[in-house]
C-alpha cells in the first residue's frame, strides 16, 4: 500500500523538532550539527531571531493578497538585489524550479519580439541541475531526472562542463542562450576556472547569446560572495536564485537586464503566492544580515579555513576519501572511495548532517554562520567516522 505522503524520497528515519544555530535536534533530543542546511536553503541556520522577527511581524498584518496589487515587500526587495547585482528588474516565484522556467521564458520571449523567434534553443552543461518539472530536467537531461517522464521537451543542447571549445562548437543559428550553474552543487561540487566563466560571457557577447545563471544553490553568500559569478568579475543577461534567499522559507527570484526582459509585459507570467508578504518579509530580513559590513568576507575566511581542514582529512584518510576537496567559500564536496550514501549514513549516526550529489560526493553546506569552533567540532566528526569506516572495509 502506498504510504500516505506520496514516497517520491529516500527519506532517512529521523525527524526533527526543533533548530538552533547550526544545530538541529529529533525528538528524542539528541543534538546534531547541521552541515546539509536543507540543502543549502537555511543559509542564516535555524531560528535566527532576525529573520524569526520578521517572519512573525508580518504574519500579525497581512499574508497574502495576490499579484493583483502591489506588494510593498516585492518593491523593497528588488530593489535591493538590483543595487548588489547587475539586475534591473526582478521577478518573485516561490522556489528554484519556477525561478529557473521563468528565465527561460525571458529568454524565448527575449528572441521572438527581437524577430528572431528561431532562436530558442538553450545550451546546458552535463551534470547539471535545475529543478525537477518537465522542462527543467529537459534541460538537464540526466537519465535519473528524466527516466519515465518522456517525451522531453526540445529545445536543449548539452555540452560538457568546463569546455569553451565544445560549447562553441554547439551554437546553431537556433541558439538563444547558454544557462551553467557557476558552481555545479548536484553535480558534485564542481568549480569551474574563472577564465571558463569570462569565456562564456565573451561568447554570449560574440554570437548574441544571452548568458543565464542558475544560482539557486551557489547565491546568496554561499562562495563567499554574494553571487558565484562574481568571483569572475562578469555578469550574466539572466539570473534565477531561491534557496538561501529565504533562509528557510520558500521563495525564488529571476534577475535580468532591462534588455533582456523589456519584453516581459502584463500577462506574459505570473504566480499566485509568487512574492507574497511573508515571504518578502524573511528576504528581507536575510538581506539584511548577509549584506552588512563584514558578514561575506567572514564567511570567505570560515570557508578557506574549512577548505584546508578537508584537504588535510583527505590525505589522512585515503580510505575513505580520493581526489582533492572541492568547493568554494561554504559549499564544499569530498569525493568517496566507496557508495557516498554509506557515508552520509555514518556521518549523521555520529551526529553530523551532510548531503549526497553526483559523482560520488558528499556535500557539507552549513550555514553561513558558521563559526571556526563548529568547523573543528564537524573536522572532529568526519575524521572519527571515516577511522571507523576505514576499519569497517579493512575487516571486510
Amino acid at each position: 500500500m502506498i504510504s500516505g505522503v506520496m514516497p517520491t524520497y529516500a527519506r532517512a528515519d529521523v525527524m526533527f523538532e526543533r533548530g538552533e544555530g547550526v544545530y538541529l535536534f529529533d525528538f528524542s533530543g539528541r543534538r546534531y550539527l547541521d552541515f546539509a542546511s536543507g540543502v543549502a536553503v537555511n543559509s542564516l541556520g535555524h531560528t535566527h531571531p532576525r529573520l524569526v522577527k520578521a517572519l512573525t511581524e508580518q504574519a500579525g498584518k497581512v499574508w497574502h493578497t495576490s499579484n493583483l496589487f502591489r506588494v510593498a515587500g516585492q518593491e523593497k526587495v528588488a530593489g535591493r538585489l538590483i543595487a548588489n547585482s547587475f539586475a534591473e528588474t526582478v521577478f518573485f516565484c516561490n522556489s528554484g524550479a519556477e525561478a529557473w522556467e521563468c528565465g527561460l521564458k525571458v529568454i524565448r520571449k527575449h528572441f521572438y519580439e527581437s524577430d528572431q523567434p528561431e532562436r530558442y534553443r538553450m545550451i546546458t552543461c552535463a551534470g547539471g541541475f535545475h529543478g525537477r518539472t518537465l522542462a527543467s530536467i529537459s534541460a538537464a537531461k540526466q537519465e535519473k531526472l528524466v527516466k519515465g517522464f518522456g517525451p522531453l521537451l526540445d529545445g536543449f543542447d548539452q555540452v560538457s562542463f568546463g569546455n569553451l571549445n565544445e560549447m562553441r562548437a554547439a551554437i546553431t543559428a537556433e541558439t538563444a542562450a547558454i544557462c551553467v550553474e557557476p558552481v555545479q552543487g548536484e553535480g558534485g561540487i564542481c568549480v569551474p576556472t574563472l577564465d571558463y566563466l569570462r569565456g562564456l560571457r565573451q561568447i554570449c557577447d560574440e554570437f548574441g547569446l544571452l548568458l543565464y545563471f542558475d544560482e539557486v544553490q551557489s547565491g546568496i553568500g554561499r562562495t563567499g560572495k554574494l553571487f558565484a559569478h562574481q568571483w569572475a568579475g562578469i555578469t550574466p543577461d539572466v539570473m534565477c536564485l531561491a534557496k538561501g534567499l529565504g533562509g528557510g522559507f520558500p521563495v525564488g527570484a529571476c534577475l535580468a537586464t532591462e534588455k533582456a526582459a523589456g519584453v516581459m509585459v502584463p500577462g506574459t507570467h505570473g504566480s499566485t503566492f509568487g512574492g507574497n508578504p511573508l515571504a518578502m518579509a524573511v528576504a528581507d530580513a536575510v538581506l539584511d544580515v548577509v549584506l552588512e559590513p563584514g558578514f561575506l568576507e567572514g564567511v570567505e575566511a570560515v570557508g578557506e579555513a574549512f577548505g584546508r581542514e578537508l584537504s588535510a582529512l583527505v590525505e589522512r584518510h585515503p580510505q575513505v576519501f580520493e581526489g582533492e576537496a572541492r568547493g568554494l567559500g561554504l559549499m564544499r564536496g569530498l569525493k568517496c572511495t566507496m557508495v557516498n550514501t554509506q557515508v552520509v549514513t555514518a556521518l549523521r549516526a555520529n551526529g553530523l548532517l551532510t548531503v549526497g550529489a553526483s559523482d560520488n560526493v558528499v556535500r557539507l553546506l552549513p550555514p553561513l554562520i558558521v563559526s571556526h569552533g563548529e568547523i573543528a567540532e564537524a573536522i572532529n566528526i568526519l575524521d572519527h567516522t571515516a577511522a571507523e569506516l576505514a576499519k569497517e572495509e579493512t575487516v571486510l
